[in-house]
């Protein structure tokens, strides 16, 4: 019965999740989970013991738990009873809820298994602290055997109740489903099993450096799966996120490697599996705890390439800012083609062949900006820059795409680098032009776009992250910049060039 249950919530999904529904679900960041990826989900458990407890914080329609029924019902099973509590607190779907744990409590019956839930229609982070925290005003603790959940996926405001609980909790998160995994492993028992679909975000980043330790310090992780396309995981919903989901164990003792599996879509056929060590997916000396996403042998030998880069920007006396010119602020300021009294603004439409060419009568953004006393902050002297696109799509064939500034090109005393990119200077001035050249043929390459995929999963490609790389030494550098002359070489000739010139001593 289980099966057929399944199956009709998934026509319950897409009814809800329907055009006329999907602002409402986008508001409260959460879109209910296909029957496909939950019954993939819930393969991954492995049920010991007699007496299983499910949570499944943020249930929705009950999919989650459903399939971990039907796994536990549809087979010779040593299992007695099943207790699922179940929180959710959107009225609209506590009907379909109900009918979901009814079902399941049937085809439990037809099982020989006991089946007991609670269906919890209140704020899972508020009920969840109090219930793990110590305190006079606390809530008895409970236990789970399992924990599975396709949480919310949405920014917490700083001034927020949500904000303020967690805070008093100690567990400094940025978004709503870095909360959820967090306080379900805290309801673990030792030795507890959780799996979770989320935005693979957390693996790096300054906002998810608590979680990332605290949740690798109580949890054993143990499989990961990757999805090709960012489309793909919840798609016929709209929905364009990163997903991966991840299977771990509440117990200190790290395993000795890691399965690594991935899929084109959520249909899971053709699915490659990897086991990868632990130390190359959390390499040991990082102190950001950084997540690799190690799929094949290809994103290890990557691993292994980008070892010989071992310089650091601070040592290299180079630092990496965000455009000071966020352009909707800055909008009356803005002009659409240059005059004697502005200076160049420069968006990523500009970026032609390796150079940034200015103006472009044929970018729809402007040109200019006018210069004046209220936006010369805005401003930085000319001179030889690196410029980075900040956003990409994991479609595009290249995540780091960069272009040097040359002043040599552009008539102007001052210049304006608008929000969407990143530029690489030193104490707010340019850089040396060969030094400029080999750090925008360094970035790209194809080593540093394919080491910046294993751990980035952000639409984003950060300031923060880009400090994080490591390069080749200034002399490297040096010796690279020669290369690049009138324009970017193809791919290929990039790559050749990099490994030629940093393998020499």
């Amino acid at each position: 019965m289980t099966v057929e249950l399944l199956n009709g919530l998934d026509h319950v999904r897409r009814s809800i999740n329907g055009s006329s529904c999907r602002q409402k679900r986008s508001e409260i960041g959460q879109f209910l989970t296909p029957a496909s990826i939950a019954r993939f989900m819930a393969s991954l458990l492995s049920y010991k013991g007699e007496n299983i407890r499910i949570l499944d914080p943020g249930a929705g329609a009950g999919v989650l738990f459903a399939a971990c029924v039907d796994i536990l019902t549809s087979r010779d099973s040593h299992v007695h009873s099943i207790e699922v509590v179940a929180y959710e607190n959107d009225s609209a779907i506590l009907s379909v809820l109900g009918e979901t744990m009814r079902c399941c409590e049937e085809s439990c019956q037809q099982a020989g298994i006991v089946f007991r839930c609670e269906i919890r229609p209140t704020d899972f982070v508020e009920d969840g602290l109090a219930r793990t925290q110590e305190g006079l005003f606390s809530v008895q603790h409970e236990w789970f055997t399992h924990a599975i959940l396709n949480p919310p996926y949405k920014k917490i405001n700083a001034q927020s109740k949500t904000r303020k609980l967690l805070d008093a909790g100690e567990i400094e998160v940025s978004n709503l489903y870095a909360a959820f995994v967090w306080l379900a492993s805290r309801m673990l028992e030792p030795g507890g099993e959780l799996v979770a679909i989320t935005p693979r975000s957390f693996c790096n980043g300054p906002y998810f450096r608590r979680f990332r330790r605290g949740l690798l310090n109580i949890m054993s992780l143990r499989q990961i799966h990757v999805f090709d396309s960012r489309k793909k995981a919840f798609g016929d919903d709209g929905v364009l996120q990163e997903n991966i989901i991840y299977y771990a164990i509440k117990e200190p003792q790290k395993p000795d490697r890691v399965l690594v599996s991935s899929s084109h879509d959520a249909s899971f056929e053709r699915i490659e599996r990897h086991n990868i060590p632990y130390e190359r997916m959390v390499v040991p000396e990082d102190q950001d705890v950084f997540i690799h996403l190690i799929q094949n042998n290809a994103d290890a030998q990557v691993m292994e390439q980008m070892k010989s880069y071992r310089t650091s920007l601070e040592e290299l006396c180079v630092e990496v800012s965000t455009g000071r010119v966020v352009d909707f602020r800055a909008r009356e300021h803005l002009r659409t083609q240059p005059n004697e009294e502005t200076s160049p603004l420069i968006y990523p439409c500009h970026f032609k062949e390796g150079y940034v060419s200015w103006p472009m009568e044929s970018c729809k953004k402007p040109n200019a900006i006018q210069c004046s006393e209220i936006t010369e902050n805005l401003l930085v002297p000319s001179g030889y820059y690196v410029l980075t696109k900040r956003f990409s799509s994991k479609e595009e064939r290249r995540r780091v795409v960069a272009a040097v500034y040359d002043p040599s090109r552009v008539e102007s005393s001052l210049v304006g680098f608008e929000n969407h990119l990143n530029y690489f200077h030193i104490k707010g001035k340019g850089l040396p032009p060969n030094l400029a050249k080999g750090l925008a043929l360094y970035l790209n390459s194809s080593h540093f776009d394919r080491y910046f995929r294993l751990f980035s999963g952000h639409t984003q490609v950060n300031a923060t992250d880009l400090r994080k790389m490591g390069y080749p030494c200034r002399e490297q550098l040096l010796r690279l910049g020669k290369h690049l002359q009138q324009r970017m070489p193809d791919q290929t000739n990039v790559d050749a060039i990099l490994d030629a010139e940093c393998t020499r001593r």
